[in-house]
C-alpha cells in the first residue's frame, strides 16, 4: 500500500498526493522543459493544474509515476504547439492604449481647434510664426526665418512673446473653478 492508496478526506488527500509526487513532477518538468521551449516551473504548474482538475471521484491516479510522465509530456507538447502559434511583438504593430479611445481623440481634436482659433487671434506676426513652428514637417529655424522674412536670431524672442500672449489669452478664457460649499 502506498501513500496514494490511503482513504482520507479530499483536502488532506490532495496535500499528501502533492507532497508524494512533487519530486517526480519537478524532475520530469525539468527534463522536458528545454525541448518544449517552456520554463520548467510553468510546466510543473500545468501538471499540478491537471491533477487538481481530475474529478474528486476518480481519486489519485492508479499509477502515479506513469500519470506524471504522461501528463508532463502532454503539457510539453501543448507548450510546443503554443510556441509555434504565438509570435513575439515586433513593435511595428500599433498598440491600442488609453490615448486611442474615442473620447480622448475627440477631446484632443477640440483642444487643437481651440488652440488654432486662439492662435489666429494673436496680433502681428505671431499667428504665422506659431503656425510655422507647429508645421508637421518640423522645419528648422533657418527655414522658418527664410519663409517669414525675418532674422533667425529674432525668432526665439518673438516666439517667447507670442507664447506669453497666447498663454494670457487662454488663461482669460478658462473659467476658474468655483468653490463648493
Amino acid at each position: 500500500m502506498t501513500l496514494l492508496d490511503h482513504d482520507l478526506d479530499p483536502a488532506s488527500s490532495t496535500a499528501l498526493v502533492v507532497r508524494a509526487l512533487q519530486p517526480l513532477v519537478r524532475a520530469e518538468a525539468r527534463a522536458e522543459a528545454p525541448a518544449a521551449g517552456v520554463e520548467p516551473a510553468d510546466l510543473e504548474q500545468s501538471v499540478w493544474v491537471r491533477l487538481l482538475e481530475r474529478p474528486a471521484a476518480a481519486g489519485p491516479p492508479a499509477d502515479a509515476a506513469r500519470w506524471v510522465r504522461d501528463t508532463v509530456r502532454a503539457e510539453a507538447r501543448r507548450g510546443r504547439r503554443t510556441a509555434r502559434r504565438e509570435r513575439p511583438y515586433a513593435g511595428t504593430e500599433p498598440v491600442a492604449g488609453p490615448a486611442d479611445c474615442p473620447e480622448r481623440a475627440a477631446l484632443g481634436a477640440a483642444e487643437r481647434r481651440a488652440l488654432r482659433s486662439a492662435m489666429a487671434r494673436l496680433p502681428g506676426r505671431c499667428p504665422r510664426l506659431l503656425e510655422a513652428l507647429l508645421d508637421p514637417g518640423d522645419p528648422t529655424y533657418r527655414e522658418i526665418a527664410g519663409e517669414l522674412g525675418m532674422s533667425q536670431g529674432s525668432l526665439g524672442p518673438i516666439r517667447s512673446r507670442c507664447l506669453g500672449c497666447l498663454r494670457r489669452m487662454l488663461a482669460a478664457e478658462v473659467v476658474a473653478p468655483s468653490v463648493r460649499g
